[in-house]
């Protein structure tokens, strides 16, 4: 738990980070990106109002105290004969050869027919300017802004990556810091929930033994009845104190799982079989489908509770009259185990918090004896032999699925 709450704090840390420096990446970006249209419009201005200059003007940006030429050319368009004819007036763009593709880029331009714009197939930023008889233009090349985009955002971006491994690091280091007390103060209470355990069974016991000696003596019917509840009371807490042994055992992981080879079929069938009776009392039914020779590495008698507590359940929650189904089918890779009962749905919010502790649902699905410890048993034993365990409702049926690797 104290490791999920670590990586959440991370988790949120670092998402709070990663929005904060993107907003500034993304305000950065769009400035420089306005900053640098802008000066490429400056000189498509001063270009276009160029008319015949003794020699090409040094046309360009000041960058970093030194100024970069933008390459740059002018045409004038004259219409007549249905079309336009094309003057190259100037400029310092070498590869204006091809007629062809200087035909392109200006047909480009006047499809537009916009005052400025961008001609996205040559990477050209141009300015349009209409004198009555004929049309001029100015183009300017964005390459060069498009290459100060680039190394810039490269640049931001390695700084941006640099600071984010910076805050990461602050952050598992803040997240130890602020979940220590709380790591402290969990470990403390799973030690007083196993000290308290079994401190309770001594007594316990005691209560047992004698309640049971009592009932061989011969009693009249007021002092049999509270011997009888002494007894019943004391059988109660004993498998309540067993069941947060157990618990606590899992949780400072002193019992592990003796992992050898096991039948899982035969486990299934055997639990199948001790309930058919507890179902039977219970005026329901139970159907197991079980295929045979499924062998899984495990602890044979955790299994077996753990498919003893899910048929516990779905026999208690089960509607009347129903019938409870014990599937264990073979997959790829796992052996699938599923025990479906008939009954009200569980709404979804409630499914995931079926396997806390002393978690109960709504009083309206059925019986309500035992602790709500159960599932947290199965959930454990279900993570000790690297399986999972989970919880699905609908209005046919409510079913509990456990998957755990087959013996390769």
């Amino acid at each position: 738990m104290i490791r999920k709450l670590r990586l959440k704090f991370v988790a949120v840390c670092m998402a709070m980070v990663t929005a904060v420096m993107a907003v500034v990446l993304f305000a950065v970006f769009a400035s420089v990106e306005r900053n640098i249209e802008e000066l490429s419009r400056q000189v498509l201005r001063r270009v276009i109002q160029e008319e015949r200059p003794a020699r090409a003007p040094e046309i360009g940006v000041e960058i970093g105290g030194g100024k970069v030429l933008l390459p740059y050319f002018t045409v004038s368009l004259w219409p007549g004969g249905g079309g336009y004819t094309a003057y190259v007036t100037g400029g310092t763009y070498a590869d204006l050869e091809d007629t062809e593709e200087l035909e392109a880029v200006l047909r480009d331009c006047m499809d537009q027919q916009r005052q400025e714009g961008v001609v996205s197939r040559y990477g050209l930023r141009y300015l349009r300017q209409d004198n009555g008889l004929f049309s001029r233009l100015a183009f300017v090349d964005m390459s060069m802004e498009q290459a100060m985009l680039r190394e810039m955002m490269g640049s931001y971006l390695r700084i941006a990556a640099a600071a984010f491994t910076l805050l990461l690091g602050v952050s598992i280091l803040l997240a130890w810091w602020a979940t220590h007390p709380v790591e402290r103060a969990w470990r403390q209470q799973r030690q007083f929930l196993s000290d308290a355990s079994h401190e309770l069974k001594t007594p316990l016991t005691v209560i047992l033994s004698n309640a049971e000696l009592l009932e061989a003596l011969p009693l009249e019917a007021r002092p049999a009845r509270w011997r009888d509840n002494i007894l019943s009371e004391a059988r109660q807490m004993k498998t309540l104190v067993e069941e947060m042994l157990t618990l606590a055992r899992a949780d400072n992981m002193t019992q592990a799982a003796v992992l050898t080879e096991v039948s899982l079929s035969d486990a299934a069938e055997d639990c199948a079989l001790s309930f058919e009776p507890v179902a039977f009392e219970a005026g329901k039914a139970l159907d197991c489908e079980v295929a045979g020779d499924i062998l899984v590495l495990g602890d044979r008698d955790k299994l077996r509770r753990l498919i003893s507590i899910l048929l516990d359940n779905a026999v208690k929650y089960s509607r009347a009259g129903g019938t409870v189904v014990l599937t264990l089918r073979r997959t790829e890779r796992q052996a699938r185990l599923t025990v479906s009962n008939p009954g009200e749905p569980i709404p979804p919010e409630q499914l995931p918090r079926l396997f806390e502790r002393f978690y109960r649902a709504d009083a309206s699905r059925g019986e309500q004896s035992g602790f709500g410890l159960g599932l947290s048993i199965a959930a454990a034993i279900a993570a000790e032999h690297r399986g999972t365990l989970r919880a699905e409702s609908d209005a046919e049926s409510t079913r509990f699925i456990f998957a755990m690797p087959l013996k390769k």
